[in-house]
């Protein structure tokens, strides 16, 4: 068994920090050739070389090769994204401040000068023109590195064009702000203006020298940015024409884009109950595709709307417990098939992934006349990407590409082998059949004796742990485990993958559901194997959501949780953005009541077993707020507990000292708290 004293190189939480959490040399961001024979991917050398490169794999021979390596470009960062042309033959990325145009055919590349620092850089489909922004201004360049010109500035500060603002981004899906159109000559560009949006800032204790770092954050109940549409030619101002629609009733843009048919874009209102899709006339009129509402929320996907080639409306609709497929307004896919995204359509075939069992996530693929066929085989989270007969099929950590009638081709992966072996034992819990894992000591024998207990959910929408992907955070749980405890992850009401019906129970709750499935989980666990459990010895663990939920356990339920660790833990929801938590709680002056039935801040009387709450100070998703004025309730309550400040660390620490020791430092004190040898 691993003890803190005895880490070694080869301990995971090291490991963890030098490969950033094994994603380094794992082929990423896979595009295809419109003939399907190349793939495009970012990869770098080795399993913790940071330095992203651009590869390409011939589709033919199998053959891997070096497009562009950033340290022959004299930089020492790596490809964070890059941009193709509709052929695939050209792309565009930014490099320490540089634009740059490389030639994937022959491996060159050249840097196209600009006026201005670029970032968000899209070359247009016919290749001719790059658009970046910079400074908040959206600007174009001819791709021979003529004519950099501003195509739309902003009047005032705190006003951008072609960015994406924060709930868009963080929230909707959608991470860009603007489109071009197919034939390169017109942009649909969205304005975001911020200047009513909340300010808040952000400093460095360590450095009270330095001005803070002041934010636009959009708290619940507070006003959101004022975004708008605009449709620009390439002389700006001059060929400039705004978008309309009743931004009164639908104040949110969760997504656009521009095809063969036009411009388009989805809309939603500010209690995410109604979604439109607009089709966009040359005028900047809007002429209404389609229209979704819920009594809830209506539920955004990655990748939609779309349309095929065709022109028929991809789209979603939760009907009868699940959600379906939609083209043309019609479901296409079967009950008890719950979509959880769209990945592109090539002429009228769909590619999207969905899941009958909520554990696994497959690729399939709808085409009118034949209707769905499944791609992926195995257990595992699928994804992929399709063009011109060819696809490119992710399963975890491996990426294979597919052409009818020709051997399977496997991307090469140079990501590091976790020195842990993860052995979860997937179960079924209660009459809800929570899905859930049980990981336990590495050589454990039923005559050991019953073990201390570490529950380590996330438990919220945002995400499932208990998958049969083998992700990072299974190694951290196996980790744990190896440590002496007997450790369970549970996916309770309110995660994805089981369908509307199971996600919107939370609905005016956050709290009360999530906790009372944990509890079901342990309890069914320790039913099932009795004298395995501890239950006298309890803990639990968890990040975000899964800190709330950590904190919400030991103060609510100190029967059945004798000690939590809480990182970076929303514990007052007011104090989070509008997009987020109005979809779950609805808006705070109409039901103040569903934020104090989970704010921690008015709970912290009641805690009377240890509690670690981790704050990183730079944290501008969950701010510090949150576990300062819970640490100081508890203070004031006269409630000990330890508060780990972590200097300079954001939302998910970095660096690798921060990700390395925090583990060690959160396993001493579950042993302090649990009496654990």
């Amino acid at each position: 068994m691993t003890t803190p004293s005895g880490m070694t190189a080869d301990s995971l939480p090291r490991q963890l920090a030098r490969t950033r959490r094994f994603t380094l040399g794992v082929p990423a961001q896979p595009e295809l050739s419109a003939d399907g024979s190349t793939v495009l991917f970012l990869r770098s050398w080795t399993g913790t070389d940071p330095v992203t490169c651009l590869w390409a794999l011939d589709t033919a021979t199998g053959e891997e090769r070096l497009v562009i390596d950033p340290t022959a470009l004299s930089s020492a960062g790596g490809i964070a994204s890059y941009s193709t042309d509709a052929t695939g033959r050209y792309a565009a990325f930014a490099l320490d401040g540089t634009l740059w145009l490389a030639d994937t055919a022959t491996g060159s590349a050249r840097p196209i000068a600009t006026a201005r620092e670029p970032q968000e850089v899209r070359l247009d489909p016919t290749g001719r023109r790059i658009a970046y922004v910079s400074g908040g201004a959206l600007r174009m360049v001819c791709a021979d590195g003529t004519g950099d010109r501003v195509l739309a500035e902003p009047e005032a500060e705190d006003i951008t064009y072609g960015l994406a603002e924060y709930v868009a981004a963080g929230e909707m899906y959608r991470d860009r702000g603007y489109w071009w159109s197919p034939d390169g000559t017109a942009l649909l560009v969205a304005r975001v203006d911020e200047r009513a949006v909340a300010r808040w800032f952000l400093a460095d204790p360590a450095e009270p020298e330095r001005s803070p770092r002041a934010i636009r954050y959009p708290l619940a109940g507070t006003a959101n940015a004022e975004v708008t549409l605009w449709l620009l030619g390439l002389e700006g101002r001059r060929t400039r024409t705004e978008v309309r629609w009743d931004r009164a009733a639908f104040e949110y843009l969760t997504a656009a884009g521009w095809d063969d048919h036009g411009p388009y874009a989805a809309v939603q209102s500010r209690d995410q109950r109604a979604v439109r899709t607009l089709a966009i006339g040359a005028d900047g009129s809007t002429r209404v595709l389609a229209e979704r509402s819920d009594p809830h929320w209506v539920e955004l996907l990655p990748g939609l709307p779309v349309r095929t080639a065709g022109g028929a409306l991809v789209d979603t609709a939760d009907e009868g417990g699940t959600r379906h497929l939609t083209v043309d307004g019609k479901p296409v896919t079967p009950a008890g098939l719950h979509l959880r995204a769209v990945l592109g359509t090539d002429g009228e075939r769909v590619l999207f992934t969905a899941s009958e069992e909520p554990t696994e996530t497959h690729l399939w693929t709808y085409e009118p006349g034949s209707g769905i066929r499944r791609l992926s085989s195995g257990p595992g989270v699928h994804s992929g990407v399709g063009r011109g007969g060819t696809l490119v099929l992710t399963t975890d950590a491996r990426t294979t590409v597919l052409r009818e009638g020709r051997p399977s081709l496997p991307l090469t992966s140079y990501a590091e082998q976790p020195v842990v072996t993860v052995r979860p034992e997937l179960l079924r819990l209660g009459p809800r059949e929570l899905r859930a894992h049980l990981f336990l000591p590495t050589g454990h024998r039923p005559d050991d004796g019953p073990l201390p207990v570490l529950l380590d959910p996330y438990a919220g929408l945002a995400m499932q742990k208990v998958t049969t992907r083998g992700a990072w955070y299974e190694q951290v749980s196996q980790w744990f485990a190896d440590q002496g405890f007997a450790v369970l992850v549970v996916d309770g009401r309110g995660t994805p993958g089981r369908g509307p019906l199971w996600e919107k129970t939370i609905w005016g709750d956050k709290a009360g559901p999530a906790l009372d499935d944990q509890i079901e989980g342990l309890r069914e666990t320790a039913r099932l194997r009795p004298g395995l459990l501890d239950l006298d010895r309890v803990a639990i663990r968890g990040w975000s959501y899964g800190g709330f939920l950590a904190a919400l356990a030991v103060l609510r339920r100190p029967d059945v949780f004798h000690a939590a660790s809480a990182g970076a833990a929303p514990t007052d929801h007011r104090l989070y953005d509008t997009h987020w938590q109005e979809r779950f709680l609805g808006h705070p002056d109409e039901h103040p009541e569903h934020y104090a039935s989970c704010d921690l801040v008015n709970e912290a009387p009641n805690l009377n077993r240890p509690l670690l709450l981790i704050q990183g100070l730079a944290d501008d998703n969950v701010f510090p707020v949150h576990a300062l004025r819970l640490s100081a309730a508890l203070l004031a309550a006269g409630r000990p507990h330890e508060l780990l400040p972590l200097r300079g660390a954001g939302h998910r620490p970095t660096e690798e000292a921060v990700v390395e020791n925090l583990l060690l430092h959160e396993l001493d004190f579950l042993r302090r708290a649990l009496s654990v040898e």
